[in-house]
């Protein structure tokens, strides 16, 4: 893949609670795609391609937590991303405050660009939606889990924005089956395309 500034990678929820074995909310298989979840980090941070990744961010009491056990806690282990997922150059925003223009501006300074979230869909953030705006990005590859909730949300989120998404096939990993293939179907429809890792590091 060439470098372009219209192009940028969303990273979606890789993180110990959901990607480890021990995880809280461990997504089953989602240690098989992890090799190739590095790759594409390592590829586009070689080749200067803006990284977005969601994470979950949550504290004892939210929402989530009457549905699921407690995950992703801010500051805990399981919130942290799995090695290989984290660049040295990268901003945190938050979900709990709106950002003013100059912040926002000054987070497109990182090559990476950590969108948290207490929700499943990352637009809940209410910065995500306008860091894009400004990032000039048009098309994103996506990857991460689970496919069948977060993935999916984040793609349908894109296409609704007018973004192009690519749906990398062999790094993401859902909760079920039936789930995960309603979900891959909700994407085909609304107009996402599907690479493989080769496909898309070259």
């Amino acid at each position: 893949m060439k470098t372009n500034k219209t192009i940028a990678f969303f990273d979606v929820d890789t993180q110990h609670d959901f990607m480890s074995p021990k995880g809280a909310l461990y997504v089953r298989g989602a240690r098989t795609i992890s090799r190739n979840i590095r790759r594409l980090i390592a590829s586009a941070a070689q080749q200067g391609i803006r990284i977005f990744s969601s994470t979950d961010a949550h504290v004892p009491g939210d929402p989530e937590m009457k549905v699921y056990p407690p995950h992703c806690i801010v500051g805990t282990p399981g919130q942290r991303k799995i090695p290989g997922t984290l660049l040295p150059d990268h901003a945190v925003v938050p979900t709990t405050r709106k950002l003013p223009q100059s912040e926002l501006k000054c987070t497109l300074c990182h090559q990476q660009v950590i969108l948290e979230k207490q929700a499943y869909d990352v637009f809940a953030n209410p910065n995500t939606a306008p860091i894009l705006r400004a990032s000039g990005a048009k098309r994103f590859i996506v990857f991460g889990v689970a496919t069948d909730y977060c993935v999916v949300a984040a793609v349908l989120g894109l296409r609704r924005r007018g973004y192009a998404a690519t749906v990398v096939s062999d790094a993401i990993r859902g909760i079920t089956p039936e789930g995960t293939e309603k979900a891959l179907e909700g994407m085909r429809r609304a107009g996402a395309k599907f690479a493989t890792t080769d496909e898309v590091v070259g």
